[in-house]
């Protein structure tokens, strides 16, 4: 079956592009619906343009956990943010978006992730969160029909979840009608520079006006920029998502092993992930980012599986445009929506293991696999920052597959960062000059 939102999808927001506006934002996924939402309920005139379909890409393809627990440090306010307008715009949405609060459970089968999990706590207790260890009773007894050895787990019981596919357009639903004018199927080409700063964007369909730009374009973000001159080692991995047919339930909530990642569903099925190894496709921008790269290769060698060659029309791959101008056809408009074929061998052995996980429940049955393309960076926290060598940039990308639950609260940092307003969090962990500093790479939680 074809993942919900798709090349054949009707287009919602045909536009026309206006002339001006006081910001445009380019991508309609999580980070940038949600920045344009807040820039319009600061009374901004706001376009929010998108090469393909609103959330087509990984804000509609990921696991659908809203999660606080295992967070980077300098994550977690801003994410704590996320849950209470998580909260809060779901009862503006017109759909159930399926927002449950069932609590995250990460598993330990050895002592060291045990540990690893304790070191962690005293940055969910400083910030107000309610995780805590289980004892391996305490697990038996919340998953009584568990197979395999559990020395213990971290639960947050706060924890969220909900539908992706459903979420992202639901938002961008309140945004549209807040005023936010959306353009699907079109295509950001460049920036409009003028005197060193940015006065505006070039559209497949022409060019529109505006002081401020917020760049949230996902994996194809580095690519825009790098035509811009500006470098950042961003690249993006090859997730793969199975959908389970309805099984009952063992837990409302969102749970991982080192085999598998589980979370309920409203349609009474389970989303299924592998917790580990995500797929890196080498490409030229591979090649460049590797010295950034060497602290997270060192920490874990076989963190990720390689392939020499990205498909046709990717971000990275070999034979991708990299230098084009404003009145030239680019890659986005090549490559509307990225649609990764999944590894169908990585998904069969999904389901066996969680099978195997639960060997009480009846027979695991597929209903829909799919893949995706997160946007990583070396440290594995994102770029929020403003770029000095061209004024009016503002980049909100790279959340390294941690972006759909701290969209709302990323979108509204955002949006104040791009105006000049009230931030209200320290952003200097997401500084992009950290790659070029001589800063150190320090790595986000593997927890």
């Amino acid at each position: 079956m074809q993942f919900p939102i798709n090349h054949d999808t009707p287009i919602t927001y045909p536009g026309p592009q206006p002339d001006a506006a006081d910001v445009v934002v380019i991508g309609a996924g999580i980070i940038g619906v949600c920045t344009a939402l807040f820039l319009a309920r600061d009374g901004l005139k706001v376009a929010l343009l998108e090469k393909g379909r609103v959330a087509a890409e990984q804000s509609s393809r990921n696991w659908g956990w809203i999660r606080q627990q295992g967070r980077d440090p300098d994550e977690m306010p801003i994410m704590s943010e996320a849950q209470r307008l998580w909260r809060e715009l779901a009862t503006q949405t017109n759909v159930d978006i399926g927002l449950r609060q069932g609590g995250i459970t990460y598993f330990a089968s050895k002592a060291r992730q045990l540990a690893d999990y304790e070191e962690w706590l005293p940055h969910a207790r400083a910030n107000g969160v309610d995780s805590k260890i289980l004892s391996q009773a305490e697990v038996a007894a919340m998953f009584p029909g568990m197979a395999g050895p559990s020395l213990g787990a971290l639960v947050t019981p706060s924890d969220l979840r909900a539908e992706p596919w459903v979420a992202v357009p639901a938002l961008a639903a309140i945004a549209a009608r807040e005023g936010v004018q959306i353009i699907e199927s079109c295509a950001v080409r460049s920036l409009d520079i003028t005197d060193g700063r940015v006065s505006g964007v070039v559209t497949e369909q022409g060019r529109i006006a505006a002081d401020n730009v917020v760049l949230a374009g996902g994996a194809w973000s580095a690519l825009f920029l790098r035509n811009h001159g500006v470098s950042m080692p961003q690249l993006s991995v090859r997730e793969n998502v199975a959908a389970t047919e309805p099984l009952p339930e063992i837990y409302a909530g969102a749970a991982a092993n080192r085999k598998v990642a589980f979370r309920r569903r409203e349609d009474g099925g389970y989303t299924l992930a592998p917790p580990g190894a995500p797929e890196l496709f080498i490409g030229p921008d591979a090649w460049r980012a590797l010295p950034h790269y060497m602290t997270q290769l060192r920490a874990n060698p076989f963190g990720q599986v390689l392939h020499p060659f990205a498909p046709t029309g990717f971000p990275d791959a070999w034979t991708t445009k990299r230098r084009w101008r404003g009145d030239e056809s680019t890659p986005f408009e090549a490559m509307r929506i990225l649609n990764p074929a999944p590894n169908m061998g990585k998904i069969r052995r999904l389901l066996r293991n969680f099978a195997e996980m639960f060997p009480d429940l009846p027979p695991v049955k597929l209903k829909a696999a799919w893949a995706g393309m997160i946007d990583t960076m070396p440290d594995i926290v994102p770029v929020v920052d403003r770029v000095d060598r061209l004024p009016g940039l503002t980049i909100g990308t790279g959340m390294s597959g941690h972006g759909f639950g701290i969209g709302p609260g990323m979108g509204r940092v955002l949006a104040a960062l791009a105006t000049g307003g009230e931030v209200g969090h320290d952003l200097s962990r997401f500084r992009l000059s950290r790659f070029t500093d001589g800063s150190p790479m320090i790595l986000g939680p593997n927890v």
